[in-house]
């Protein structure tokens, strides 16, 4: 981005590059910016997109391996978006941030985010070093990057806006709703775009997209037993599922989940995922955090379980690796 004294990223939760692309003339703001596609990190969920942000670490090193996942020394599944005080986010991710090192540099950091996530423990976690200015609406939004701005000589302003994910999970993406909330997402950008000091560059991003799993592609993994045979406990989330084993079954567990899934799934082993190198290089520390086996879902597919009900009945989910799931924006602008 060259010598710009101010850098605003703006992290749209759920703006897959995909759904741009379909959707330009509800997004000019957008289109008009210049950038190609990146890929998000895996799985792609918030939780693991927001450690790889603030931590510029894969999931592997990291520790934050999904929507929720166990953590074996609290023998406890931790679901990072609903994460308060404990456990303590510097034990869970202990890793510096980037907030932490550019401030380091002397640089003025902040978040401009909604005041309920002020002091959840995945802000703590993975956002930590930075002020934190509390905005609700995308006026104040803009009001604070205004004044942060016009406060520092040099400044980073991360901006996070989370109604397109919400919208897309209730309604779907192919939805008026959500075309509603997209227009309304570029609508910010455009308004960041011309608050911008002299000598900014405005990055826009996002964690992930999404794919619409309509009921018939659901698979209701407590009803099914030959899923649950061997199973000690189910987390992740509906597109990428952590299983954890009984004790030596993994094997059998991951044979039955592929035998029964079939084409709708891909099954693999803990040792599998790890060798891959879908979550980069895997810290051995946080290695057993990771599903015995995982099962990462194909076509529209989706594995609801009783455990997260809420999350398993929305249309919109996300958390594996199609298209549309996985590329995210890069766009950049800068003041003309």
């Amino acid at each position: 981005m060259g010598e710009s004294r101010h850098v605003v990223v703006c992290l749209v939760d759920g703006l897959g590059a995909e759904l741009i692309a379909r959707h330009g003339a509800l997004a000019p703001r957008l289109a008009a910016m210049t950038g190609e596609p990146i890929s998000a990190a895996f799985p792609t969920t918030t939780p693991v997109g927001l450690g790889s942000f603030g931590t510029g670490l894969l999931p592997g090193g990291h520790g934050l391996v999904g929507a929720s996942f166990l953590l074996p020394e609290d023998d406890e599944i931790l679901v990072p978006l609903h994460w308060g005080s404990q456990p303590t986010p510097v034990a869970v991710q202990p890793e510096p941030t980037v907030f932490e090192a550019v401030a380091r540099a002397g640089v003025a950091m902040a978040t401009i985010a909604p005041g309920a996530y002020r002091d959840s423990g995945l802000t703590r976690a993975v956002l930590r070093g930075a002020e934190y200015r509390p905005a609700e609406d995308a006026a104040e939004r803009v009001a604070e990057l205004r004044d942060f701005q016009s406060a520092s000589a040099r400044s980073f302003a991360y901006v996070y806006w989370a109604e397109l994910d919400r919208t897309g999970h209730e309604f779907g993406i192919d939805s008026d709703e959500w075309r509603a909330a997209l227009s309304r997402a570029d609508d910010l950008v455009g308004r960041l775009c011309d608050a911008l000091a002299p000598g900014s560059a405005l990055v826009v991003t996002a964690d992930h997209g999404m794919v619409d799993c309509p009921p018939d592609a659901r698979v209701q993994v407590d009803d099914v037993p030959a899923l649950m045979t061997g199973v000690s406990r189910i987390a992740g989330e509906p597109r990428a599922r952590h299983v954890y084993a009984r004790s030596g079954a993994a094997a059998d567990v991951r044979d039955a989940w592929q035998s029964t899934l079939g084409s709708r799934a891909r099954v693999m082993l803990r040792s599998e995922v790890v060798a891959s190198g879908l979550m980069g290089p895997v810290d051995p520390a946080l290695a057993d955090r990771i599903g015995d086996v995982m099962a990462v879902c194909e076509g529209p597919t989706m594995l609801a379980t009783r455990w997260d009900a809420v999350v398993s009945s929305l249309l919109g989910q996300h958390g594996a690796l199609s298209a549309d799931e996985l590329y995210i924006p890069a766009l950049l602008h800068r003041p003309g």
